[in-house]
């Protein structure tokens, strides 16, 4: 019988957020084999992010709140023991996609466990940290994805759309920990947030919002659909305005960097990119 601790610290909740960079690598694609499309999602989604989360608990046993959660549960030997299960079948279940899918799930786990390791733990580090979730759970969930739900599985996947899905997972990142400098210290740990210090933060996520937003004009008008970019404008609006009003707060009083508006950005971004990606989807498909 699961714990508690294990159920929560899982986060299967949490997988939303990556939910985006899914959907946009399936609007991108000429057409989309639904059948691999739910499997890879129930990989990905069902299976590889939740052991992640997990996995990450279990390293970092936190007592304060992290990506989703205000009052996590203290982890036991079971949560260790789930996650490494459900990576192992994550990757049974990849065989039945391909092997450059296969390949490229053992790739994310095994990133994702020398990021939270203790042995290595990347995200101590503070560059070497950032550009481990910016490539992997952006560019590289994205050629797989893409790859993978392809018809004849090609892997020239077109590297544009690979930037923007890091550029819109690294504009976030930096959030989720704009609110435990403190305690990133006391493990030991220097994030990028604090490195660039809490109104660097904000700026520096603006700079890939922004980065992202050109990018995404130079790829809709090589796909002759301009209108594509007005709609993802309009749809962004939401949370856009959160995010200039939050660093508004942020800029004359440091402390409302807090947990809440870190959770209610991170969620409001998500559900505005979800809702534009699956409309992207219904007007491609």
């Amino acid at each position: 019988m699961l714990h508690p601790s294990t159920i929560q610290l899982l986060r299967l909740h949490f997988s939303l957020f990556l939910l985006p960079v899914y959907l946009f690598a399936l609007s991108q694609l000429p057409q989309v084999e639904w059948g691999t499309a739910i499997l890879v999602f129930f990989i990905l989604h069902g299976l590889v992010y939740p052991a992640s989360n997990g996995y990450n608990s279990y390293m970092d046993r936190d007592s304060s709140p992290i990506g989703g959660l205000e009052k996590p549960l203290q982890p036991t030997r079971q949560l260790f023991y789930v996650s490494v299960g459900m990576d192992a079948v994550a990757i049974l279940a990849s065989f039945f996609v391909s092997l450059p899918f296969v390949t490229g799930i053992i790739v994310y786990i095994l990133a994702s466990r020398a990021y939270s390791y203790r042995g290595i733990r990347l995200k101590r580090f503070p560059v070497a940290g950032f550009l481990t979730v910016f490539i992997f759970q952006g560019a590289l969930i994205f050629f797989i994805t893409y790859h993978g739900c392809h018809p004849q599985q090609s892997v020239d996947v077109p590297l544009l759309p690979m930037i923007l899905s890091s550029l819109l997972i690294g504009a976030l990142y930096p959030l989720t920990q704009v609110y435990q400098h403190e305690e990133d210290i006391a493990d030991g740990v220097t994030t990028i947030s604090y490195q660039l210090g809490k109104r660097g933060t904000f700026l520096f996520s603006m700079l890939q919002f922004v980065a992202a937003t050109v990018l995404f004009f130079f790829m809709f008008r090589r796909q002759e659909a301009l209108n594509l970019w007005w709609i993802y404008l309009v749809m962004l609006l939401p949370a856009v305005g959160f995010f200039l009003a939050w660093m508004a707060k942020v800029w004359r009083e440091e402390t409302a960097a807090d947990f809440k508006h870190s959770f209610r950005m991170n969620l409001l971004a998500t559900l505005c990119t979800t809702a534009y990606f699956i409309t992207l989807n219904l007007i491609k498909h």
